[in-house]
């Protein structure tokens, strides 16, 4: 990503000097300016003189009544208040005001990238609603390098039975079944109408295919060019453009045939020999009451979306 270029900090107003410009020319008045940023008038009218002296112009007309800019104070009045706004909304979203807050607590939560997609970021939103004094923060598996694991709060891995840590909490076993878009599928009899299709095979998972064949005691056929992707979200955006057919796990299946963007092919669903788990905390205390709140949301939400 590259850096804006760096202006020298002596080319830059006093900030102050600019809060008084700013709230005069808002207002057209330095004694409304005065009330409204708690000064004297006579210091409002001071600090503006000496931005107009610092830059040898004049800002501002000053009649017996009134208060108006002159040509250049026009031209420069909307970049000057448009950067105190954005001051304020910024410091206001990520630093303050924490005296009238309580502090939150943030959990991390970390998941495979078409878990965290499509079996969790639809429904947190539900358990944020509910503990408003908890952040979260869901991040993929895909970019776990970035992230330490002592950083991590709650961790779910997907990945074969008796690989991983005894000390892991299996969530859910998992199957998989083929499916397709719904003009697709409507044309499949069959497996072996099925087979005839482009067939879509996801990283890691490309023995799925061979085994739902071998099930049904036929012989994968092989294709002059097939299609391979990464992640199960690119297949589902494959097979939803009526680009192949693909063997999903039945959890990230879901909500895509229950909207209709897929539809089930007439094959049978194979047990994964995989499973969702939720691994042993790395830290050495106890957890907090919010990351046991949270541990506790997912659980549940894996055991009743099963």
């Amino acid at each position: 990503m590259s850096t804006p270029p760096h202006l020298p900090l002596s080319d830059l107003p006093n900030l102050t000097w600019l809060r008084a410009f700013e709230a005069s020319a808002r207002l057209q008045s330095f004694t409304a300016a005065a009330e409204e940023l708690s000064l004297t008038q006579a210091a409002v009218s001071h600090q503006v003189r000496s931005l107009e002296k610092s830059f040898g112009v004049a800002l501002f007309q000053r009649g017996p009544r009134r208060l108006t800019l002159t040509e250049l104070g026009h031209a420069w009045y909307p970049t000057v208040a448009q950067a105190l706004q954005d001051i304020a909304f910024s410091t206001r979203g990520l630093l303050g005001p924490q005296k009238t807050r309580a502090p939150l607590r943030t959990v991390t939560l970390r998941a495979p990238i078409s878990t965290a997609v499509l079996c969790l970021a639809p429904f947190l939103g539900q358990f944020h609603d509910e503990n408003p004094g908890i952040s979260i923060r869901l991040i993929s598996a895909i970019w776990a390098d970035s992230t330490q694991d002592g950083e991590v709060d709650i961790d779910i891995r997907l990945g074969p039975h008796g690989t991983l840590s005894r000390r892991a909490h299996l969530l859910s076993d998992e199957t998989i079944r083929p499916v397709a878009c719904p003009a697709l599928a409507a044309q499949q009899a069959d497996l072996t109408d099925v087979l005839k299709q482009n067939l879509i095979h996801i990283h890691g998972y490309q023995d799925h295919w061979l085994r739902l064949t071998r099930q049904a005691g036929l012989e994968l056929p092989q294709q002059r060019a097939p299609l391979f992707v990464d992640t199960s979200l690119a297949a589902i955006e494959l097979a939803a453009a009526g680009s192949g057919v693909t063997m999903l796990m039945q959890r990230y299946a879901a909500p895509h045939l229950a909207s209709g963007r897929l539809s089930e092919l007439p094959c049978p669903v194979m047990p994964m020999e995989q499973g969702h788990y939720l691994m042993p905390s790395e830290g050495p205390g106890p957890q907090s009451a919010e990351v046991n709140l949270l541990r506790d949301w997912v659980v549940n939400h894996f055991s009743s979306h099963s």
